[in-house]
C-alpha cells in the first residue's frame, strides 16, 4: 500500500454574505467531502479555503473547527475577482494522505458551484441526495 498526498476539491455558493450562510454552506460541503471520501482528520495535512471577493462576513475555516477539526492546519484566502466568475462562491481544497488512486477520489460541487465542474454532476447527484444542494 502506497500512501500519497491527494487533493480533494469542493465548492458551493451562498445567496447572502452572512456569517450564518457561509458557515452553514461550508459545513455542508465539508461534511459531504468527509463522508463521501471517508476522510479522517488524522490523515489530513491541511485544508485551504477560498471565497470570492463578495464574501467577507466570516472565515469559512470556522466551519471545519465547528465540525471538530481542531488539530488540522486551516488557511483561508480570497479568490481573484475574475470577470464572469461565479459569485458568492466558497471553495475548499483538502490535502489528504491516502492510498486511494486519483480516480477513486470524489470531489463535491454544490449549488451554483456545479458550473465549475459539470463533468462531475452525476457523482454530485448521487453523493448529495438532496435537491437543495444540486
Amino acid at each position: 500500500m502506497v500512501i500519497r498526498m491527494r487533493g480533494v476539491r469542493g465548492a458551493t455558493t451562498v445567496e447572502h454574505n452572512t456569517a450564518s450562510e457561509i458557515l452553514d454552506a461550508t459545513s455542508r460541503l465539508m461534511r459531504a467531502l468527509i463522508e463521501t471520501n471517508e476522510i479522517e482528520e488524522d490523515d489530513v495535512a491541511s485544508v485551504f479555503f477560498t471565497t470570492t471577493p463578495d464574501l467577507n462576513a466570516t472565515f469559512p475555516a470556522k466551519a471545519a473547527r465547528d465540525l471538530g477539526w481542531h488539530r488540522t492546519a486551516l488557511m483561508g484566502a480570497q479568490e481573484m475577482d475574475v470577470p464572469d466568475g461565479i459569485p458568492m462562491c466558497i471553495r475548499v481544497l483538502i490535502h489528504w494522505n491516502t492510498d486511494r488512486k486519483l480516480d477513486d477520489i470524489k470531489h463535491v460541487y454544490m449549488r451554483g458551484a456545479l458550473a465549475l465542474r459539470p463533468d462531475l454532476y452525476p457523482d454530485n447527484k448521487i453523493v448529495l441526495n438532496t435537491e437543495q444542494d444540486v
